[in-house]
């Protein structure tokens, strides 16, 4: 009789409930289910309230609470629920991007700054592009107002009047990147491109070339890049104050520019006028497919044909010669709207002088401009 008990205390000890009980709080790292946040909790002896704070606020914190948390976070790798947090929250925890494309190095860069910024205090990017269409714009909006951004970056000042409506109505920070515009819907990040034109029309001038053209993209019905259009026109305004013909400024092809528009835009040039000195392009991508037609042709720069693009990028040092081009920091561009969206996320003042930032610009010579001529 009493060994017949003891196998039945035997058997009852070895019951899977008991089993299943002992390694629940265990059991993400065993691989039989998800970790919760009541887990981790458990695991790292705090109270449910301080995780969330955690991932929240971790600010609040002390260090080595915070330490405690990091590590149950990590044994257990857990992952929390965002989408159920925003929703009691009211938060998504997302900063809306919207780029013309994701093609360009300086855009990437942008991008690349925003989120170094932003990326400290738990917000993420929520990128999209439009290929310079209005259209795809408005539809990128309104996806994206959808999602409930925290904040919506948008690229450049001009926007039809459905995307203004949208935005100046959407309840939450926006600031418009890569302009300067005189009256922003919120907030504004930038450089004038008019002065972009400026700045290469001046360069030019100064070493003695008249006769100049430039190379930009031209527009169809929806798709227009309005900030190298500002380009080309503080480029002209530039040429007329200084007497210099302006018919070799060229707009052809739709966005976004690329080499093939460049050299297609040389040759377009060339026809015009074989005499043609000096070349700006709007981006250096159109300038250094200009430079390898030149190459083809047997054209010598800048002997014969001085080019200035726009950007700085990478493959403009590159070029042999290396391209002479105007420079904008847009790493830094994005940088300072994650600092001005963080702010104004956290309920800081602000003065209606910081509402527009001014990011500058500087001129890079190098050898595909000559330094005299004549």
């Amino acid at each position: 009789m009493i060994k017949a008990r003891a196998d039945k205390k035997k058997r009852t000890v070895a019951k899977p409930a008991r089993q299943s009980r002992n390694t629940q709080g265990s059991r993400s790292r065993l691989g039989q289910g998800k970790a919760t946040i009541r887990d981790v909790s458990r695991l790292a002896r705090v109270s449910r309230m301080t995780v969330s704070r955690f991932f929240s606020n971790p600010e609040l914190l002390l260090p080595t609470t915070r330490e405690q948390v990091a590590q149950a976070v990590k044994t257990l790798s857990y992952v929390p629920n965002r989408a159920a947090g925003s929703l009691s929250s009211h938060r998504s925890g997302f900063i809306a991007l919207i780029l013309p494309t994701l093609t360009n190095s300086n855009f990437a860069a942008v991008a690349h700054g925003l989120t170094d910024a932003v990326r400290p205090a738990n917000f993420q990017l929520l990128i999209g592009y439009t290929e310079y269409e209005v259209g795809e714009e408005e539809r990128q909006i309104e996806l994206m107002l959808a999602r409930r951004p925290e904040a919506i970056v948008i690229t450049g000042e001009h926007h039809s009047r459905h995307c203004t409506s949208l935005l100046t109505n959407c309840g939450v920070p926006v600031v418009e990147l890569a302009d300067l515009p005189q009256r922003p819907i919120d907030m504004a990040v930038g450089f004038s491109n008019r002065e972009v034109g400026r700045i290469a029309a001046a360069h030019l001038l100064s070493l003695g070339y008249r006769t100049i053209g430039a190379i930009g993209p031209g527009r169809s019905d929806d798709s227009i890049d309005f900030r190298g259009e500002d380009r080309l026109y503080g480029f002209e305004e530039s040429l007329r104050s200084a007497g210099v013909r302006t018919d070799l400024v060229l707009r052809h092809g739709d966005p976004p520019f690329s080499y093939e528009r460049g050299a297609e835009g040389l040759a377009m040039l060339l026809d015009r006028e074989p005499a043609i000195d000096a070349i700006f392009a709007v981006s250096d991508l159109a300038a250094v497919g200009a430079m390898m037609e030149c190459r083809r042709r047997g054209i010598d720069i800048p002997g014969r044909l001085a080019i200035v693009g726009f950007g700085d990028f990478d493959i403009a040092a590159q070029m042999v010669p290396p391209l002479t081009t105007i420079s904008v920091d847009f790493d830094n561009l994005g940088r300072q709207t994650g600092s001005l969206l963080l702010g104004v996320l956290r309920g800081e003042g602000m003065e209606p002088a910081r509402r527009v930032t001014a990011v500058g610009m500087r001129l890079i010579q190098r050898a595909s401009t000559a330094t005299g001529v004549g």
